[in-house]
């Protein structure tokens, strides 16, 4: 029973979302193919249960002022390898361990969490940047730390709809190893490797 009610909890948690009373909370956005959890690996499920790809957000963020691009890569990442020109907001969910410690199974320096994320977001979505936005797609490298954040947001009640973009800025990897097969850079869609002032709300 235990089992069963863990893998029904996403679609309930969508379902209880699509069906309360909502104050800054916004309708689900009308997709033409929406994502389902169960075409997803369980590190990009969501408890809202709310999904999109990068070439489905690119003209929804285009035609809907209310739709908001949050990234929550590490601003190193956002420099380096470049982000949606559209992003609103980038507010890290993890940035590189200061200390570099060293994953030997990834082959990657670790990396921690960000203690100010979902306090910074809060703030930003109060101040007037965020005015009219009620849906915000979170957008990380490949869609796992997008997941992670969406959930992070989520538990400190955050009073917004909440869309995980599932194959990220680079997207997931080809049996080469390379990320080539998805995401918003792969998708065509407008990106920039320049960092605009302000990108990262109230730290320049």
């Amino acid at each position: 029973m235990i089992q069963i009610t863990r893998r029904l909890a996403p679609a309930l948690t969508a379902l209880m979302l699509a069906l309360a009373p909502l104050t800054g909370q916004a309708a689900p956005l009308d997709l033409s193919q929406p994502v389902t959890a169960e075409s997803l690996p369980d590190k990009k499920r969501t408890a809202p249960g709310l999904y999109i790809t990068a070439a489905q957000a690119g003209p929804v963020i285009a035609d809907n002022d209310s739709v908001a691009l949050l990234d929550v890569r590490s601003p190193s990442e956002t420099m380096l390898i470049g982000y949606p020109t559209p992003t609103a907001a980038n507010i890290p969910f993890k940035v590189v361990d200061p200390e570099l410690a060293f994953d030997a199974e990834k082959g990657v320096y670790k990396m921690v969490g960000y203690p100010g994320f979902t306090d910074e977001v809060e703030a930003w979505l109060g101040s007037d940047a965020a005015d009219g936005i009620d849906t915000l797609v979170v957008m990380c490298r490949s869609g796992s730390r997008s997941a992670a954040a969406v959930d992070a947001l989520t538990e400190a009640g955050l009073d917004v709809t909440l869309y995980s973009m599932v194959d990220g800025f680079e997207g997931d990897k080809n049996d080469e190893g390379v990320r080539d097969v998805n995401g918003w850079r792969n998708a065509g869609l407008p990106w920039t490797y320049k960092i605009r002032e302000g990108l990262w709300p109230g730290h320049h």
